[in-house]
């Protein structure tokens, strides 16, 4: 298993929720524009499993990207993910309502970003993720970037960071492996 930083995991021991990024985070950056005006993007099996891995255990994950696409609401629902906001150009705003919505504080939350809009986040919550070739100013702010990339099992590692700070991944692993 993956060897994380004592001060990374100490911090991720109090995460109730984990907020995303999309574009560059759950999927690799790329945006697909197809003929007649559609869109597609690419999403990573193994971050969608680890994902409801993490939310079987209790915590809550939620979606705030600047972006607004059909397949983001899709993918979400087929995740569970409840609080998604799209089109949100000031994701410090987009953080607010969801601390609203929610009715947790920022403190137990991490949020996991790869590019300028993400950095009032990581000013706000208790731990900040990046990914391999996010913008460097984002990555030098990252608590912990991830050593997978973007759209390909970043997010998977970041479940797994919290899950084993907190004790859970066993037991959510041992659910699955009956």
């Amino acid at each position: 298993m993956t060897a994380y930083p004592a001060t990374v995991l100490a911090k991720a021991r109090t995460i109730r929720l984990l907020v995303l990024d999309v574009d560059g985070v759950l999927t690799d950056g790329r945006l697909y524009y197809l003929t007649g005006g559609g869109e597609a993007k690419a999403f990573n099996t193994q971050d969608g499993a680890a994902l409801k891995m993490l939310m079987g255990t209790g915590i809550a994950t939620a979606i705030i990207t600047g972006r607004r696409s059909d397949v983001v609401d899709r993918r979400a629902r087929e995740l569970g993910i409840a609080h998604v906001q799209q089109g949100v150009d000031d994701k410090a705003e987009g953080l607010r309502v969801l601390q609203a919505q929610s009715g947790l504080d920022a403190s137990v939350m991490a949020h996991m970003g790869d590019d300028v809009p993400d950095l009032p986040l990581f000013r706000r919550v208790a731990v900040a993720f990046s990914v391999p070739g996010a913008h460097p100013v984002v990555t030098a702010r990252a608590d912990y970037v991830t050593r997978a990339t973007a759209g390909m099992g970043a997010v998977a590692e970041v479940c797994h960071l919290i899950m084993t700070a907190q004790g859970t991944w066993n037991d959510a692993l041992a659910r699955i492996d009956r």
